[in-house]
């Protein structure tokens, strides 16, 4: 059989090797589904403030019922997430990879226009859900199927790309919101940005038709001469090796008449790979990453930022994932996982540590903007309704806005600090946990679990996140600069973790993993 042309020069010197146009269209088609993962996790921080307004009594926003009942707002794509990678283990067996794609990508699609309708708090949460049940399932899918069409050499940055989607998507929701805030669409400005989803979600669903299945799901499923075909238009691991020799490879390492596939998950033999996963996917939301993507506009307007420069630094913010993502993607297979880990961890705890710092300082100085801002929204009122007379509501404004104006500038250094030390933050998650992540709960499962390992880690993952994402407001509140510090104190746990129990996995071919976990 003729196989196919291989892709341009400049993706081999990317990756090292040539890449075949067919693994590399069907891996970045794949990722997509990470894309709409980040814009749909994180789109609801520029409207956040707003939803609060809306759905909460003016006289209870400060109280702790009404901020539990706004994070579990803010938290409740989440608890689709972790429904979503709880239940696709099994149909991502039996559907397929590809065919539980396509069912993401509606999920996505009904999601986005949804929330973009909802006509009450009731109705929000429920379309968010469904959203998280998308992002859960990507979470799970987009990366196995990556994991299994790739051959070993290339397959972390294959892999990588579901996570730089993720993170463009981010970057993308962030610029969306600041576009869209830049338009002045008043109280409808938060549909927009739930709205404005459902183009890529749209597009995602029709490009799955130019994918492939797994050729390692077609050989599950004993369909052995499409999973050589896609083999051969994919490529194989070992140099020199035939497609033939890669199935012979998959058929003993699946071993179907030795290894149901239905078998119990939870055993002795895998709690090697267990444990592996529920550490990464746990230490991975306990830096807070989640806390301060979907909080960042509140997070900057607590350290003294006023107006849209909030949503300008969450822009920043993105776009800093977005490169160190391409960095932890280039050096993924060279310096290996581990290594990444360890600078990751480092970075946490240094960034995190300047930030509880800072606000613990300039405490101050960030309170008394919060403070100027107010009293000048409630003097723009109080002139609006006519509760001020012209003269008196002119000369108390400009009075306002001059003490708004010397608390922002005192308030500044501590500001620039907050700024930078989370691009910092944010940079060392996307090097380390960023990158790394969904590659290594991606290769430590055997073939024949790897839907429900992925799925376990992905539970695990959202799990966390929920929590830190739902009890952010409220420690925030009470705790103030404390809860960086307790998302650092996490992050020297993991660096102890990694050092200590962490396996290398790169350029290991995923059969071989197997045998190196002990695993038959």
């Amino acid at each position: 059989m003729q196989t196919e042309p291989f892709a341009p020069l400049p993706f081999q010197r990317r990756f090292g090797m040539r890449l075949k146009r067919t693994l590399l269209a069907s891996s970045v088609i794949a990722a997509l589904g990470g894309f709409l993962f980040g814009f749909d996790t994180v789109v609801i921080s520029g409207a956040e403030q707003q939803l609060q307004k809306i759905f909460t009594p003016a006289a209870d926003l400060s109280t702790w019922w009404a901020n539990f009942w706004h994070g579990f707002l803010m938290a409740s794509a989440l608890i689709g997430t972790v429904i979503g990678s709880m239940v696709v283990g099994k149909p991502a067996d039996r559907l397929g990879r590809r065919g539980v794609m396509f069912w993401l990508a509606i999920l996505y699609f009904v999601s986005a226009v949804g929330s973009a309708l909802s006509w009450n708090w009731y109705s929000l949460v429920a379309f968010r859900i469904l959203g998280g049940l998308g992002v859960g399932g990507a979470s799970v899918v987009s990366p196995m199927y990556i994991a299994e069409i790739a051959p070993a050499k290339v397959r972390g940055r294959l892999v990588a790309l579901a996570q730089f989607n993720i993170v463009f998507g981010i970057l993308a929701a962030f610029v969306s919101n600041y576009v869209i805030a830049d338009l002045q669409l008043g109280e409808n400005e938060w549909r927009w940005m739930f709205g404005v989803e459902a183009i890529p979600a749209a597009i995602y669903f029709l490009l799955l038709f130019a994918t492939p299945r797994s050729p390692r799901w077609l050989a599950a499923q004993g369909r052995d001469d499409e999973a050589l075909d896609v083999l051969q238009r994919v490529g194989v691991d070992a140099e020199g090796e035939s497609a033939a020799d890669e199935l012979a490879s998959i058929r003993t390492s699946i071993d179907l008449d030795h290894h149901n596939l239905d078998e119990p998950f939870f055993q002795r033999k895998y709690l090697k790979p267990i444990m592996l996963a529920f550490a990464i996917a746990a230490f991975n939301q306990l830096s807070g990453i989640n806390a301060v993507l979907y909080y960042s506009k509140r997070i900057f307007e607590s350290a003294g930022f006023v107006e849209k420069a909030g949503l300008l630094n969450s822009v920043g913010l993105g776009l800093v994932n977005l490169v160190f993502t391409m960095v932890g993607i280039s050096l993924i297979d060279y310096f290996g996982r581990k290594k990444l880990m360890i600078v990751g961890s480092l970075g946490y705890i240094l960034s995190l540590g300047v930030t509880a710092w800072a606000f613990s300082t300039y405490g101050g100085e960030f309170s008394a903007v919060g403070d100027a801002v107010d009293h000048v929204a409630e003097l723009e009122s109080a002139a609006a309704d006519g509760t001020l007379s012209a003269p008196d509501a002119a000369a108390e404004l400009q009075s306002a806005r001059q003490s708004l104006e010397l608390a922002v500038g005192a308030a500044a250094t501590g500001g620039r600090i907050v700024v930078l030390s989370l691009l910092a933050f944010i940079a060392s998650h996307a090097v380390g946990q960023g990158a790394v992540i969904w590659v290594f709960i991606g290769e430590i499962f055997p073939n024949r679990l790897r839907a429900r390992g992925q799925a376990f880690g992905s539970f695990t993952h959202w799990i966390f996140a929920a929590v830190i994402s739902q009890t952010f407001p409220l420690i925030a509140e009470k705790s103030g600069a404390h809860v960086f510090l307790f998302y650092a104190v996490c992050m020297v746990g993991q660096l102890a973790w990694v050092l200590v129990k962490m396996p290398e996995t790169k350029g290991v071919p995923l059969e071989e993993i197997q045998k190196q976990m002990g695993i038959e």
